[in-house]
């Protein structure tokens, strides 16, 4: 160091003795000398800060133990951070150009008991909304229905009823129900439900069925749940989740963005369905459809830039899970819902309708796949956050060898096994 400041020195006075230069500018060379030998000098230790976070340390880990704080520190990061990481999250579990597209049926529309405030369904506010309840749909329309989604390249059939649960209906009305899966899981489509709540027994008897998943949507934060329902509790969608998880089902299970609820209460939700025992095979995230006459009927829908925060959290607190971009798509761009695919959505729901409210035309969601470089996921691909009905092609429950038999020979052919059907049917338009 006293070596480099004597050079400063006599650098100064030998530019200045020569005339080549100015004693100013001389001045200001040994300045800048004095300057770089200052900067030569080892610095005092710097304080490092606090420690990397967990959940950035373990990036990608699969994890039931997360923390409130931990999901919000998530939640929280700027927008392009958290995009970035979820992305880098979705590609160490999926094939990021790969998006399921599921087809939703209401088989049984309105009349519902609940008093869900978002929903168009309750018998609650039937005068406001004019929706009045229809009876269960009979098996062929339905059959018929599931043909026409395959055919326009949906791989994966869910069907919903208006109810409180199956416990409501008589065991006829309840056998045309688990006559409706087996007919359609044999065609070779995943088969999915939303029914309301269930009995351990009736769980067991929708997986003898053939069933592939059950959703039963969380909605909110338990905090808030109060504010959208009263007619049941937050302990009773977790023990219907319990009891479709203990019959070996793929659990289902989401919620919904814009009711009303604060960011908060989007982290809680989130907390919710990555501490359960398993994470859900699939996680729905909706955005509210607001529907006149329902109480939430003038609250405005959240951004898609909000659609595609919950996303990527969801991503990275359940890396596995399948994240489904559900309702609320059909006012979003393509570039909103490129970003979403981006931060880990890897589902749709296409057709024209999601039970009572609009949908985007299939015919928009091909150009997009196009335009994005997205192809289809073929039916029961592997879903490593699924359960045993989500793994294999046999029935569940039995297993036999004819349908063995087609997987093997579907696998050495290129094809899941699951009934995708060709190429060209997937691109087929219904």
């Amino acid at each position: 160091m006293a070596l480099l400041l004597q050079a400063s020195v006599l650098a100064r006075s030998a530019f200045a003795a020569s005339g080549l230069v100015s004693a100013r500018t001389a001045r200001s060379i040994a300045s800048s000398s004095h300057s770089q030998a200052a900067a030569a000098q080892p610095l005092a230790a710097e304080d490092e800060g606090p420690a990397e976070p967990r959940w950035s340390h373990e990036l990608g880990a699969v994890r039931t133990d997360w923390t409130r704080q931990e999901v919000t520190d998530v939640y929280s990061q700027p927008l392009l951070d958290l995009v970035f990481k979820a992305a880098s999250v979705h590609r160490m579990y999926n094939d990021p150009s790969m998006v399921q597209r599921c087809t939703l049926l209401s088989i049984k529309t309105g009349g519902c008991p609940e008093n869900c405030s978002y929903c168009s369904q309750s018998s609650y506010w039937s005068d406001d909304t004019g929706l009045k309840a229809e009876k269960l749909m009979d098996l062929e329309p339905v059959y018929e229905a599931a043909l026409r989604a395959r055919e326009a390249g949906s791989t994966r059939f869910c069907m919903g009823a208006a109810w409180r649960g199956p416990s409501q209906v008589g065991p006829r009305q309840w056998e045309r129900v688990l006559e409706m899966v087996r007919r359609i899981r044999g065609l070779g489509m995943e088969v999915c439900t939303t029914l309301g709540m269930l009995t351990p027994d009736q769980a067991k008897q929708l997986r003898e069925a053939g069933l592939t998943a059950y959703n039963h949507n969380l909605d909110t934060s338990p905090e808030f749940y109060g504010k959208i329902t009263t007619t049941r509790k937050y302990e009773d969608r977790l023990s219907t989740l319990a009891a479709v998880r203990d019959a070996g089902i793929s659990v289902c299970a989401g919620g919904i963005i814009g009711l009303g609820e604060g960011e908060q209460d989007r982290v809680g939700l989130l907390l919710q369905l990555a501490t359960l025992p398993e994470h859900p095979e699939s996680v729905p995230i909706n955005r509210l459809v607001a529907v006149k006459g329902t109480p939430l009927q003038n609250q405005a829908p959240p951004s898609g830039l909000d659609l595609v925060r919950c996303i990527a959290t969801a991503r990275i607190v359940m890396p596995r899970t399948v994240v489904r971009l559900s309702a609320g798509r059909l006012d979003l761009s393509s570039a909103e819902q490129a970003l979403a695919f981006m931060a880990g959505a890897n589902s749709i729901f296409d057709g024209d309708k999601l039970l009572t409210t609009a949908n985007n035309d299939r015919n928009e969601d091909e150009q997009m796949f196009q335009l994005l470089g997205l192809r289809s996921r073929p039916a029961f691909l592997n879903y490593p956050s699924g359960n045993d009905t989500s793994r294999d092609f046999a029935a569940a429950g039995t297993p036999s060898s004819s349908s063995s038999s087609s997987s093997s020979e579907a696998s050495s052919s290129g094809c899941c096994g699951g009934g995708c059907g060709s190429k060209q049917q997937q691109q087929a338009t219904a």
